[in-house]
């Protein structure tokens, strides 16, 4: 039995003609019947014991209630997948402010200073950075680049932060994770966007400083789908208790301020609902009982965190009650951008190395760049550094001047950022063969450079994981990408609507898609001469205006074709998504390579190149792919048909739960946290490369009010600061 579906082929990106309009659809799918699975990057870990259960549909109308639901700006994303290349909004290339970036350049230049002399070695073997790195770093300001001039911090723009971190980044990816957890979802961004005065009065100055802050909301049951949590705040005299645990809180077992979402229960005088407090980490009740290890970023603080009992004052709710998947969201759309900066760092970094590498290493008479076999992974690295940064780049400042809606822009470079960086990687180790795989002690033990390439790609992988799994960004970006067929013809396809408000719909819609349909048939980019400001790279942009048409067609016509049942498509709604990320990135290099020079335009029409073949392969497999087949074999294999191919080997452990239960009350395990060692103690380790020194203080900033100097005594002496035995995995 065959299950692709033969769709006939519509007007493509070469300007074809269409050659039908109709399918019949001979394919069924077993995803339309049965619960929809999870995608993979769900949290995994403990349950809480009587957790309440939540149905698909209470979970789809919380995660629906938390997303920003009008478009007050431009979106360029948003046009793209409506059919309408809006290259105004992104021509010409936007600028930095130029005040703010001299500023910034002096610190860049500290920064990498600093980076130089960080042994990012130690930080692997010993899964720890050691306290001087954190306590430079604070001298720096690193931990406040992020935050307001006036309230301590440096003030950075999106684009600067970004470039800082893909800068530390490089010495070991473990430090960027800890400064970027810190303010870019951690309390310094939640309190910007959402925080009253006297809350910013009171926490951004000593996070600036150099204390250490975290977010919270993953539970042990709980990852992408908040509806479940189960972490309450029980509106006491004066503010709240709080009960429940944590899981995989990055800088955890650091953090001395935390975000954490908490369910208000419903009662009187309270709204109720999901809710964003800021929690002192040294409060009665709070544990941190275990930290967590990984097969990357070894240095990460990640944290168990249990709060049993925890009083926190109703001061410290940001914006309000039931608010705080939405202030999650909404941090997210500029935090999510801290994440691909770290993978542009890592292309970087992947293309010093693949191009030593090939021009030195001979094989078979030649340099092994010169065999095309290698030659072609060197220039996708290249191209794709290019084209990731440029998406990069382009989201940044379009976040800094804040006359764009970036939602869609920021997830897609997230997504996109995450996957490409992965394969990447996986490319320099293959170029390098067997000294890609080996560590690189062991090549320094043989009096090779260590070059540390497998633990980049450990590294790497927790991004497509890490704030959204690509499986929960392709769905995010789906809905959001149709959210203007939604606004009109939503309840045309709802269940629960009535039938006045499908009537209603069904008018809308007409009027809707008697003006949009016609739009899509013919368009600038089947105009040979078009978009001829961009020189060599003219035929690309043409390429990308006829792609998004024919993308908002595929979608439109799978809207029609399946209407409620598309939620459950999620192989076509990846590709949709995918074809979108191309063609942005694609956008980007041309704008940005128009506005320098040959070097870079070689760059761009190389990505550009690589990439229509991407999107053609997406497009081919929208219509012609094994999904339907894939699924109905997934349920075969889940339900045992197939156990017997697993003989022949030994089985994986059986002892312990899959998810393993917890129950509220204190706790019972030792505290785990960490806090730097006082400066000269024996604890504080070997000494660290010092940050430049400061300027003198003036009358304005006496030597006395130093928010550094004042954060980290805080963290030295939160707790007795004995060091102690063995790595913090063994304590």
């Amino acid at each position: 039995m065959t299950t692709m579906d033969q769709r006939p082929a519509d007007l493509g990106p070469d300007g074809e003609t269409p050659a039908g309009a109709t399918s019949s659809d001979n394919s069924t799918t077993s995803s339309d019947s049965t619960t929809q699975t999870p995608p993979s990057g769900e949290s995994a870990g403990q349950t809480p014991t009587g957790s309440a259960s939540v149905d698909e549909k209470q979970a789809r109308q919380v995660a629906e209630a938390a997303r920003e639901a009008e478009w007050r700006k431009p979106s360029f994303g948003k046009e793209l997948y409506l059919g309408r290349l809006r290259m105004d909004l992104i021509d010409p290339w936007p600028s930095p402010d130029p005040d703010r970036a001299a500023k910034a350049a002096g610190f860049h230049e500290r920064l990498r200073e600093f980076a130089a002399g960080i042994d990012g070695a130690q930080i692997e073997r010993d899964a720890r950075i050691p306290d001087e790195v954190i306590r430079g770093l604070a001298e720096l300001g690193a931990f406040g680049m992020k935050i307001d001039e006036k309230h301590g911090g440096l003030g950075l723009s999106n684009l600067d932060y970004c470039r800082a971190l893909a800068m530390v980044g490089s010495a070991n990816p473990s430090i960027s994770a800890l400064l970027s957890a810190h303010q870019s979802i951690g309390v310094p961004q939640p309190l910007k966007l959402f925080g009253s005065d006297e809350q910013k009065k009171r926490f951004l100055p000593r996070l600036a400083g150099g204390e250490v802050s975290a977010f919270l909301l993953t539970e042990p049951d709980v990852g992408s789908d908040p509806a479940r949590l189960s972490t309450t705040a029980t509106p006491v005299e004066g503010g709240y208790k709080l009960n429940g645990v944590k899981l995989w809180a990055t800088n955890g077992t650091l953090a001395t301020l935390l975000v954490v979402m908490a369910q208000i229960p419903k009662s009187e005088g309270h709204r109720g609902g999901i809710t964003a407090f800021v929690v002192e980490a040294d409060s009665p009740g709070v544990t941190i009982e275990r930290r967590n290890a990984f097969m990357g970023l070894r240095g990460l603080e990640n944290s168990v965190t249990r709060f049993h009992d925890v009083f926190v004052p109703a001061e410290n709710v940001i914006g309000r009650e039931g608010l705080g998947l939405k202030i999650a969201l909404t941090t997210l759309n500029t935090g999510r951008l801290s994440l691909p900066a770290m993978c542009v760092g890592a292309g970087k970094w992947c293309l010093a190395v693949a191009r030593q590498w090939a021009a030195e290493r001979v094989q078979w008479g030649l340099p092994v760049a010169k065999h095309e076999a290698v030659a072609k992974k060197i220039a996708f690295i290249a191209a794709t550094t290019y084209g990731l940064e440029s998406m990069l780049d382009l989201a940044c400042m379009l976040a800094d001047d804040d006359r764009n809606d970036i939602r869609i822009e920021a997830a897609l470079v997230k997504l996109y950022g995450s996957e490409m960086a992965w394969l990447m990687a996986d490319e320099l180790i293959q170029i390098r063969g067997g000294r890609g795989y080996e560590t690189a002690d062991s090549l320094a033990a043989r009096g090779e450079r260590a070059i540390n390439a497998e633990q980049i790609l450990r590294d790497l992988r927790i991004n497509r994981i890490f704030e959204g799994s690509t499986e929960i960004m392709h769905l995010f970006i789906a809905r959001e990408a149709v959210d203007a067929h939604l606004s009109v013809a939503g309840d045309i396809i709802d269940p629960d609507a009535s039938l006045s408000r499908k009537a209603r719909a069904g008018a809308r819609a007409g009027g809707f898609y008697a003006r949009w349909l016609p739009t899509l048939v013919v368009g600038k980019g089947q105009a040979p001469g078009a978009f001829a400001e961009y020189g060599a790279l003219a035929a690309h942009v043409r390429f990308v205006e006829r792609a998004s048409r024919k993308l908002a067609r595929e979608t439109f016509y799978a809207m029609a074709r399946w209407q409620g049942k598309l939620e459950r498509k999620q192989g076509f709604l990846s590709r949709v998504v995918d074809v979108g990320a191309e063609l942005f990135a694609m956008s980007a290099a041309c704008v940005r390579a128009r506005a320098a020079g040959e070097t870079e335009r070689e760059l761009a029409d190389l990505f550009c190149r690589q990439a229509r073949l991407r999107v053609d392969a997406l497009f081919g497999s929208m219509w012609d792919n094994t999904d339907a087949v894939d699924v109905a074999a997934a349920k075969r294999v889940v339900d045992g048909r197939y156990a017997w191919l697993e003989e022949g080997v030994l089985p994986p452990p059986g002892e312990g739960d899959w998810v393993s239960t917890w129950s509220p009350g204190p706790s019972t395990v030792e505290d785990v946290r960490r806090r730097l060692a006082p400066v000269g103690s024996p604890a504080s380790g070997t000494p660290a490369p010092q940050p430049p020194a400061p300027e003198p203080p003036t009358a304005e900033s006496p030597a006395s009010e130093s928010p550094a100097a004042d954060a980290v005594e805080r963290l030295a002496t939160a707790l007795p600061t004995e060091a102690p035995e063995g790595t913090p995995d063994e304590t």
